[in-house]
């Protein structure tokens, strides 16, 4: 079957959440939700996660899945919210468990926190075919950006998160810890050795000015345009020209309260003796 789709695009972080569904009244899985997170306050909010329940129940959806494509470091997940609200299970890649021995590491975090991958109900294996439904999803392991990476296929579709941007945006920085440019290029190979028709879904768009938020694509168009990754540029001229880029840009606003987060499965730190949960932010470390 063709999957449906239906996108959510979230202006505050430049965000697409996923809505796949084999039909109305059907089966569902909801890929890369956000969380509202105000940096200023430190307080949370669902505007977005809200409209993507509003969906889910205006077509009368069932949700069994509610799926990463990485631990993200530019927005906070909604998972346990959806949850809450919609059901489902919460899936990442199995590689999750390295990010989360780095990350423990940097932040320091309580001796309980398991990096075991445990705190997500499944941890995907690369090819792994799972159901939505009547469709069949499959993960492709796509490392690079980070090294616990997934795109997920779904019929003629492919969800590809942080790998691939829109053409005219390009690729994604691999200078995060455990990030490679090498490995990122071979990942971008593996996506566009796919069908030339194959629908190609991004996880953010930053559109150049005067052009319109895009988030849909195909493989043809990513061979032939895009500005980083098309036909006719080889390993060594991609991992020059991303690790002269990636030297060049800020650390995304929202990494350091994202990933404390994300790599917890969306649930907030353990309370401190006062009933209030706490970030850390560790100076001089990334």
């Amino acid at each position: 079957m063709k999957p449906l789709i239906h996108g959510i695009f979230d202006p505050a972080t430049w965000t697409v959440t996923y809505v796949v569904y084999d039909q109305a009244g059907g089966t569902c899985a909801i890929i890369d939700s956000v969380l509202d997170y105000d940096p200023k306050s430190g307080r949370t909010s669902t505007a977005s996660a809200d409209q993507v329940i509003a969906f889910v129940k205006e077509q009368q959806l069932s949700v069994v899945w509610i799926l990463e494509t990485h631990a993200h470091a530019d927005h906070l997940t909604a998972a346990p919210y959806l949850k809450a609200h919609l059901g489902g299970q919460t899936a990442i890649g199995d590689h999750i468990t390295a990010v989360q021995r780095v990350f423990k590491g940097v932040f320091n975090l309580e001796g309980s926190f398991q990096v075991d991958g445990t705190q997500f109900d499944h941890l995907l294996h690369e090819d792994e075919t799972f159901a939505i439904g009547q469709l069949t999803a499959k993960a492709l392991y796509v490392p690079g950006h980070t090294p616990a990476c997934l795109a997920y296929q779904v019929g003629d579709a492919v969800f590809v998160g942080d790998t691939l941007f829109m053409p005219d945006v390009g690729s994604a920085r691999c200078d995060f810890p455990g990030g490679d440019a090498k490995t990122l290029y071979a990942s971008a190979r593996k996506i566009l050795s796919l069908p030339a028709e194959t629908r190609l879904f991004m996880c953010h768009d930053y559109p150049p000015e005067g052009r319109d938020v895009k988030f849909e694509t195909t493989v043809a168009e990513q061979r032939a345009l895009n500005i980083h990754l098309h036909d006719g540029i080889d390993e060594a001229e991609f991992v020059r020209m991303r690790t002269e880029r990636d030297a060049t840009l800020a650390m995304p606003v929202l990494i350091l309260p994202a990933v404390q987060i994300n790599i917890r499965a969306g649930e907030f730190p353990p309370k401190d003796d006062n009933g209030v949960s706490y970030l850390k932010i560790p100076l001089n470390a990334l």
